[in-house]
C-alpha cells in the first residue's frame, strides 16, 4: 500500500519526532510517505522538517511562517491537496506511536466510500470508552515503556485480530477522492476543535461507511497538538490551556450555528444526525443575554430591541467568531416571517426548561413529524412545513 500521513505541528517537535520513529520502524512492507506542516512553531520544527526532507525521500512539509497560527483545520487540506502524493491518505496526530502491522489492517480493510480508524490505546488521561484500551505506557516521550507496550500488545492483538466497530476517530485512512469531494474540512472551525466532528457528519450523509479495526492500533499520548502541549499554551498534560477552551467554545458554537444541535455519536463513535429545519425565533421582550443563548439554535431571530442599538452591538461582537453572517440572522420583531418553523419566545417567562426544549427541537420535530401548532412548556410551535435540510451541508 502507497499511503500519505497528515501531521500538522505548532510547537511539538518532540512528538514529531517521537512519532517519526514509530513509522519509520513499525510501516512494514509499505510506501509511507510522512507529510508534515509547520504552524508558525518557535520550537525548531521547520530546522527538523528541512533536515528530514534532505535525509527521507517520503518526508514532505510545508510552513506557515506566522507568526499566527492556521490551526490543523486549514493544515490538514493543504496537506492532502497540495503536498500528499498518494491516493491513500491518513489523518495522524503528531503524539501517535503507530504499532506493528497496522498498515497491514488500513489495507485489508479500506475500499471505495470506506474510512478506516485504527484503535487508540491511550494513558488515563480522559474518561474511559468502549472504542478505545486505556493502559498507561508513558505520557511523554521521554519516559514510554516501548517494550512493556509492545509485549502487553502481542496478547491482545492476539484476541481481538479480526474485531471490528462502526466508528470514526483519528487516526482514520481515506481515499483523497472521497475527501475532496465534499470539500474537506470546513474552515468555519479554524483553527481547531469540532472540525472533525462536521466532517464526521458530511462523510456519512455522502454515503461513507466506517470502519474502526481493532487488530491495528497507536499508542496515543493525547491533546499534544494545543489543548494540552506544555511547550504551547497549557500549563501541564492535565488542564486544557485557555486558548483551547475559548476555541473549543467558539466552535462549538459555530457547530450549532450549522447544524442545529450538539455534537452527537454513539459509544463507538459513529455520528449521530438529527434532522436540519429551517426554524425561526419570534422573541418578545428580548435581552442581550436572551439573544446571546437563542441565536445559534436557529435560522432567523425576529427580536424587538427595546433599547434600540443592543443587537447591533451583539453583532459586532460575536461576528469575529464566526464566518456565518450574523446580521442576516437577526431581524426586527415586526420583519416578514417566513421560515418553516416559528417557535415564539416570551423573554419574561423562559426558562431553563424551555431552553432545553430548544436545545432538543431537532429530535422532538422529527419524532412528531406533523404538520400545525403545539405548545412545549413556555414555547408556541407553528410547524408550516417539515423539510429537512442536513444533506445541502454535505459539500463545503
Amino acid at each position: 500500500m502507497k499511503i500519505s500521513l497528515i501531521q500538522p505541528g505548532r510547537n511539538n517537535l518532540k512528538y514529531l519526532r517521537w512519532s517519526y520513529d514509530s513509522i519509520r520502524k513499525n510501516q512494514g512492507k509499505h510506501e509511507v510517505e510522512i507529510c508534515v506542516a509547520d504552524d508558525a512553531s518557535t520550537d525548531g520544527t521547520w530546522d527538523w522538517c528541512l533536515e528530514m526532507m534532505d535525509k527521507d525521500p517520503n518526508f514532505n512539509a510545508l510552513k506557515n511562517d506566522g507568526p499566527e497560527r492556521v490551526g490543523h483545520t486549514i493544515l490538514y487540506d493543504r496537506l492532502v491537496n497540495e503536498i500528499a502524493k498518494h491516493d491513500i491518505c491518513m489523518i495522524y496526530h503528531a503524539d501517535m506511536y503507530l504499532m506493528p502491522d497496522a498498515l497491514d489492517h488500513i489495507e485489508h480493510k479500506l475500499k471505495d466510500k470506506t474510512i478506516v480508524s485504527l484503535t487508540r490505546i491511550e494513558p488515563p488521561l480522559h474518561p474511559d470508552g468502549p472504542e478505545k484500551m486505556l493502559m498507561d505506557f508513558g505520557v511523554e516521550p521521554e519516559e514510554f515503556k516501548e517494550k512493556e507496550l509492545l509485549e502487553w500488545f502481542k496478547d491482545v492483538q492476539l484476541h481481538q485480530l479480526t474485531k471490528t466497530t462502526e466508528g470514526i476517530f483519528a487516526p482514520w485512512a481515506f481515499y483523497k477522492k472521497d475527501f475532496q469531494e465534499i470539500g474537506g474540512h470546513d474552515p468555519l472551525y479554524a483553527p481547531q476543535s469540532k472540525e472533525d466532528s462536521d466532517i464526521f457528519n458530511r462523510f456519512q450523509l455522502n454515503g461513507i461507511k466506517f470502519v474502526q479495526t481493532w487488530g491495528g492500533c497507536v499508542y496515543h499520548m493525547t491533546c499534544r497538538g494545543s489543548r494540552r502541549n506544555t511547550v504551547d499554551k497549557a500549563k501541564n498534560i492535565y488542564e486544557d490551556s485557555p486558548e483551547w477552551l475559548a476555541q473549543n467554545q467558539r466552535s462549538t458554537k459555530n457547530f450549532i450555528r450549522k447544524w442545529g444541535h450538539f455534537v452527537k455519536h454513539d459509544i463507538f463513535m459513529k455520528p449521530i444526525i438529527p434532522p436540519k429545519y429551517d426554524i425561526g425565533f419570534i422573541v418578545k421582550n428580548g435581552s442581550m443575554q436572551l439573544l446571546e443563548a437563542l441565536e445559534p439554535w436557529c435560522s432567523i431571530v425576529y427580536i424587538n430591541d427595546a433599547n434600540g442599538n443592543q443587537y447591533t452591538q451583539y453583532v459586532e461582537k460575536e461576528q469575529p467568531n464566526t464566518t456565518i453572517d450574523l446580521s442576516e440572522k437577526i431581524k426586527p420583531y415586526d420583519n416578514e416571517k417566513n421560515n418553516e418553523i416559528l417557535v415564539t419566545i416570551e423573554g419574561n417567562i423562559f426558562n431553563q426548561q424551555d431552553f432545553e426544549y430548544i436545545q432538543q427541537l431537532s429530535e422532538i420535530l422529527a419524532n412528531s413529524g406533523e404538520i400545525g401548532s403545539f405548545e412545549l412548556g413556555n414555547l408556541h410551535i407553528d410547524v408550516i412545513q417539515i423539510n429537512t435540510y442536513e444533506k445541502d451541508l454535505i459539500i463545503c
